[in-house]
């Protein structure tokens, strides 16, 4: 069965931190650029955090930048999140997402084709 997994959300206040893992099965995630996507009901999804194939190129959404980090496995078949300093705004429900592509760290939802079904991270003011 081809499916990615994502875990390590939760409850957290403001300022604390969370680690979120995004585990492939049926599939590989070595190889090809992954993405962080997050959605809160009612509102738009929203492209986060992506890596590139070898880990060494990464794009962040601006909102984020010097307080999350993504980040690949040894194995290469699971990606992270290291997310610090979160604010009651990062609550939303956070997926991760294979790209079509080994080097495009595109915002574009459509330039990804398997997604995992998602993990929530609330954050308490």
């Amino acid at each position: 069965q081809v499916q990615l997994v994502e875990s390590g959300g939760g409850l957290v206040q403001a300022g604390g931190s969370l680690r979120l893992s995004c585990a492939a099965s049926g599939i590989l995630l070595g190889g090809y650029a992954v993405g962080w996507f997050r959605q809160d009901p009612g509102k738009e999804r929203e492209f986060v955090a992506a890596i590139n194939w070898n880990g060494r190129n990464t794009n962040y959404r601006d909102s984020v930048k010097g307080r999350f980090t993504i980040s690949r496995g040894n194995a290469g078949n699971t990606v992270y999140l290291q997310m610090d300093s979160l604010k009651p705004e990062d609550t939303a429900a956070y997926f991760c997402a294979r790209g079509i592509y080994n080097n495009d760290l595109s915002a574009a939802g459509d330039n990804y084709d398997y997604w995992g079904q998602g993990t929530q991270v609330t954050v308490s003011s």
